[in-house]
């Protein structure tokens, strides 16, 4: 759970525009923008029932696509992109230490995407590997339905370790029309009927000078949407009734650890959910890799994905697609950021052993046995009983054994699904629109495999 004093994001995004945009370090001026190629993928028509647009890169083709400056595509069993010969050197001031480094690069831009759902909100995600002495960068471009563009806009400096640079989203971007907050880029005034028609996206990999060391990206892509203003939603009829072994972590063993990553506590519910679910995939921290944790300290492997989710400039362990990242740092593992429409669609990906991460907001009296409201929180939907309520694994529990719990299935699909609600001042405030986070095997089986399309997600 969020920091009470701290808004959720889809408040953040209601409110006043930030200030006009930095300058993004790194090789921008550098490198000049690239063609406007075509998606391939690129829907031909508008699909008027769907609220989410979700494109991703993963395949060797998606790689040898797009436009490549000192990157080129991997074939093989996870296909990806690495630095071949560089297209140059930066410098890069890294804002949460201070330290200047010098740095070699490569670039891929993709081709233009055109959103099947013109876009009030579009969320950057990706999944890659870091080995020491290296990094990303993850920008979008978008183009407006009015015919203008956006800058491109950095969405984060990302490594999996902490060694070379801090990880970190950018602040204080915006062009008057949209603005990035934490790791959201946003129209500002919806109402206006602005929206984001299309987009690119561009990365750039890092590399010390001189050294072999290069960046693998096996997935990139963008998930953009328009879900409508409403403070309820339609009751969707049970129609499973399952639940899946997904190990159970509390939150709130951990208060008071570890104050640089955020304090633990209610501050940790993304970090402990996304553990539960690498874990239930198979992934295993080693003794060497936990050995900085407090022996005193239970579940270390939680303080783990604290400190390798962690975003420094939004000081905290929440930053969406900074989870999936973690999640897909484990062996044959991917992960996305989207959102689902209705709890038939996360019975579909239960029904074929895919656990989800949901984000929601209420009141102590909207969620019947939560005991507790929030501005937001994180838990691990892990299945539906027989009458259709939902299991959710719930980190925000004083124990383990207390973390399994039953929510009423019609007051959990309002709470999670609706983009407007009224907090305890009574006052208009935005709910999460039905956000998640999905973790899956970077091979699927056929029925994993079609209930993510099923959803939107692309494997």
């Amino acid at each position: 759970m969020r920091r009470a004093e701290q808004p959720s994001r889809r408040t953040v995004l209601a409110a006043a525009v930030a200030a006009a945009v930095t300058a993004g370090a790194g090789p921008a001026a550098a490198d000049p923008e690239a063609p406007m190629t075509t998606d391939p993928a690129e829907p031909t028509r508008a699909v008027p029932d769907r609220t989410v647009d979700n494109r991703a890169w993963v395949t060797y083709t998606d790689w040898s696509g797009g436009t490549a400056k000192g990157t080129r595509a991997v074939a093989g069993t996870r296909p990806g992109l690495v630095i071949a010969k560089p297209a140059g050197t930066s410098g890069y001031t890294d804002p949460h230490t201070g330290k200047t480094a010098t740095w070699e690069y490569g670039t891929w831009t993709s081709p233009v995407h055109r959103l099947a759902v013109p876009a009030t909100e579009a969320i950057v995600s990706w999944n890659a590997r870091t080995p020491a002495g290296t990094w990303i960068k993850a920008e979008i471009k978008g183009t407006y339905t009015d015919g203008t563009s956006t800058p491109w806009y950095v969405m984060a400096r990302w490594a999996a370790g902490d060694q070379d640079i801090r990880r970190t989203s950018v602040d204080d971007q915006s062009d008057g029309k949209s603005t990035v907050w934490t790791d959201t880029l946003a129209i500002d005034d919806a109402s206006t009927g602005l929206r984001l028609a299309s987009y690119r996206l561009r990365l750039t990999l890092y590399r010390k000078p001189g050294t072999k060391a290069t960046p693998t990206v096996w997935r990139t892509g963008a998930m953009g949407s328009d879900v409508p203003d409403r403070f309820t939603v339609p009751a969707s009829a049970p129609g499973l009734a399952k639940e899946l072994a997904v190990p159970r972590y509390s939150q709130e063993i951990h208060k008071g650890q570890y104050p640089e990553y955020d304090n633990g506590g209610e501050a940790w519910c993304s970090p402990t959910s996304s553990q539960m679910i690498v874990e239930y995939w198979g992934g295993r921290l080693t003794d060497g890799q936990l050995d900085w944790v407090d022996p005193a300290y239970a579940d270390p492997q939680v303080c783990h994905a604290a400190r390798f989710t962690y975003d420094y400039q939004y000081a905290g362990c929440g930053n969406w697609p900074f989870n999936a990242a973690y999640a897909a740092t484990f062996k044959d593992l991917q992960g996305v950021v989207t959102r689902l429409g209705s709890l038939t669609e996360l019975e579909t990906l239960i029904a074929a052993g895919i656990p989800a991460i949901t984000s929601q907001s209420f009141l102590k009296e909207e969620l019947t046995g939560a005991g507790y409201g929030t501005a937001g929180h994180l838990m691990t939907v892990v299945g539906f009983t027989a009458d259709g309520d939902v299991i959710a694994n719930d980190p925000f529990s004083e124990s383990n054994d207390a973390v399994r719990r039953v929510y009423r299935r019609r007051e959990w699909e309002n709470i999670w699904l609706r983009t407007k609600r009224y907090n305890a001042s009574g006052k208009v405030v935005s709910g999460t629109g039905g956000i998640c986070y999905l973790y899956f095997p970077a091979r699927p089986s056929a029925a994993q495999r079609k209930a993510l399309t099923a959803v939107g997600v692309r494997v």
